[in-house]
């Protein structure tokens, strides 16, 4: 009687615990997941600010060479 009980008991013990893995894989990937969204969305914002921050420098420059070559032509 003791072995047939013995062999469910360590059956739902492995699936309780492939369980737990599994979900420990899950709840590690989400972190994973959402900390690499929150670099991603911070790597955008910095990336936006500096592309910003050029391409507001290269227009002036580029107006400015603009404007300094139309003053000439007119």
């Amino acid at each position: 009687l003791i072995l047939p009980f013995r062999l469910p008991l360590l059956l739902l013990v492995k699936m309780m615990v492939m369980r737990m893995m599994m979900m420990m894989m899950m709840m590690m990937m989400m972190m994973m997941m959402m900390m690499m969204m929150r670099m991603m969305v911070v790597m955008v914002m910095m990336m936006v600010v500096v592309m910003m921050m050029t391409t507001k420098t290269t227009m002036n420059m580029l107006m400015r060479r603009r404007r300094i070559r139309r003053r000439p032509m007119t």
